[in-house]
């Protein structure tokens, strides 16, 4: 009998101080992501998490040279072979930071075609959550990966907060973002036409996934 290859889910975080809000939210979408892999396959779930801000002089170099370093060359192979991408950014001057947009302008334009994208952000006010749609997920349609319907923004309020009865807190956020992932993954589409709604789907989470294919510093 042969062994299956993991699943794997690699996690790109570009915050840049530690700790890190950006890689806390990294963790835990990752965390939501293999907790529903897990529960709805056998196969085992492998999770890594690339700091950018480790890489930081290397993709320097690459701009300039052409030419990765080992250490960045394992970097973009994990992303590019990973089974799900989840993609994390603090918000600077109202977009993705240079270092993030730096590090997918590394990677082949087909590479990430069909790969199933969580986006998320972090920043100190809820007013940049509007960057998820108006930056990150032409980005992510740029390089043909296919963005999940959820994306998530935790602003410095949002740590804490289980929402109230007009908002989804941020756990909730987390954890249907990290199911539409582990769907896709599988294979499966998050229109809730194969699968029956959970309580963390909210109204667009009707969106075939298929359709997706088309100033306080806390980073």
């Amino acid at each position: 009998m042969f062994a299956t290859a993991p699943l794997r889910i690699v996690a790109v975080s570009a915050g840049l101080s530690q700790p890190s809000s950006t890689r806390l939210l990294a963790d835990r979408l990752a965390a939501a992501t293999r907790e529903r892999l897990a529960a709805e396959q056998d196969r085992n779930v492998e999770v890594q998490v690339v700091e950018l801000r480790d890489l930081a002089v290397d993709i320097a170099h690459h701009l300039l040279s052409g030419f990765p370093s080992a250490t960045l060359r394992e970097a973009i192979d994990a992303v590019t072979e990973a089974d799900g991408l989840i993609a994390v950014t603090p918000v600077f001057t109202a977009s993705y930071s240079g270092l993030f947009k730096s590090f997918f302008d590394l990677i082949d334009n087909t590479a990430l075609t069909g790969k199933p994208v969580v986006i998320a952000a972090t920043g100190g006010t809820a007013r940049h959550s509007l960057v998820l749609e108006h930056a990150l997920r032409p980005l992510f349609a740029y390089l043909r990966a296919g963005t999940v319907p959820t994306s998530v923004y935790a602003a410095s309020e949002d740590w804490g907060s289980s929402g109230d009865e007009y908002t989804e807190g941020l756990p909730s956020r987390i954890r249907r973002a990290g199911g539409e992932l582990a769907s896709a993954v599988l294979g499966r589409t998050v229109s809730g036409a194969s699968r029956a709604p959970g309580l963390d789907d909210g109204e667009d989470a009707v969106v075939p996934f298929e359709q997706q294919l088309a100033d306080l510093r806390l980073d």
